[in-house]
């Protein structure tokens, strides 16, 4: 039996709306959920696992129609998925009302429910949300479904508010797969038996690395899984170490250069660190104008000439403090030369002379 299992696609969400590469990212988020549909068609997987948040607010009839069109398209494979925290099942909603015409079954709210799907002999476990939030260890009382039978646990929660476990306690339980999701970064927490898909695509400028889905099989009892990256496009923080005689031109290329290669759709927050030249400005317009950037965090020190400030500041409060760090004989000369440094830039900065 070959399954995907995907959690937190937030359809309908539109992260970074207030940037320039803000207004595709909706239509992105919807490209990638539609890609794991193809892939379960030319694959021909028995299974897809949706462990909630298939959608970033609770679903209208409109919506759910067309997910049902979706899925009919679907020569093959099986839908089960609960709802999550953001998708929850509100009572008498349009979710709580919706009769899937296709081969998919949304496990009903606040209750523990088996969905078992006799031509593949698996029988999936789970319970969809009826409101935002729980702190009750709902899934550490489910138990597998069906004796005899390959049994999954479809579950969306592990943090205080959001249906907290222990990862041991259900271990114990014997289930032959756990589905999770609602943790955003993918996770492989128990050897091919219990894992978080992580998102589809990340959602906001911290979930930064690769996002994707998990296939897996179970074959004569033994499941085997692996996670495939799969996202779009990815936020990135790129670091680069400035030297002195870096002219803004420099680090600019630099940055074209290393953009160019890691990808030009992705998102990135350059650090800079190191030290600048005192004439350059942290201002590439070249970049910023052409590529995603969030952020340019200047972590930086002025490559300043301690003995031109020491003369010009020997009577005040600068001066005093270079003279000393500069003569301290304690310290180690790496940690004397940074401390040295931070405080220049630091008291420069503060206008403290």
């Amino acid at each position: 039996m070959k399954f995907i299992h995907i959690a937190d696609v937030h359809l309908g969400a539109s992260p970074d709306s207030d940037k320039k590469w803000g207004e595709g990212r909706t239509a992105e988020i919807e490209e990638s959920f539609d890609n794991i549909l193809k892939i379960c068609e030319e694959q021909k997987i028995d299974l897809l696992l949706i462990a909630g948040d298939l959608y970033h607010e609770p679903p209208t009839e409109s919506m759910l129609q067309d997910l049902d069109y979706k899925f009919s398209k679907l020569s093959n494979t099986k839908v089960v998925m609960i709802a999550g925290n953001h998708d929850y099942i509100a009572e008498n909603s349009p979710a709580a009302r919706y009769k899937f015409k296709s081969k998919a079954v949304i496990l009903p709210r606040e209750k523990t429910t088996n969905a078992y799907l006799k031509d593949l002999n698996v029988c999936v476990t789970g319970y969809s949300y009826g409101k935002p939030e729980y702190t009750e260890r709902i899934l550490e009382n489910i138990n597998p479904g069906k004796k005899g039978a390959v049994n999954i646990l479809l579950g969306h929660g592990g943090d205080a508010n959001h249906m907290p476990f222990s990862k041991s306690v259900i271990a114990k339980k014997g289930f032959d797969y756990v589905a999770l999701g609602h943790i955003h970064k993918p996770a492989h927490i128990l050897k091919n038996r219990m894992a978080f898909a992580g998102s589809l695509e990340p959602l906001d400028h911290t979930e930064t690395g690769r996002r994707g889905y998990i296939y897996g099989e179970v074959t004569d009892g033994v499941t085997r899984i692996k996670w495939i990256p799969s996202n779009i496009r990815s936020y990135i923080n790129m670091e680069l170490k400035v030297q002195p005689e870096f002219t803004n031109a420099q680090i600019q290329d630099v940055l074209d250069g290393q953009i160019l290669k890691l990808g030009y759709n992705n998102i990135y927050k350059i650090i800079l660190t190191g030290q600048i030249g005192e004439k350059v400005s942290i201002e590439f317009p070249k970049i910023t104008n052409r590529y995603n950037i969030y952020e340019i965090e200047n972590r930086t020190l002025c490559d300043y000439d301690e003995n031109i400030l020491l003369r010009e500041n020997e009577n005040n409060l600068l001066g005093r403090f270079i003279y000393e760090m500069k003569n301290r004989t304690e310290t180690d000369e790496e940690i004397k030369e940074k401390a040295l440094r931070y405080g220049i830039e630091a008291l420069l900065t503060a206008g403290d002379k």
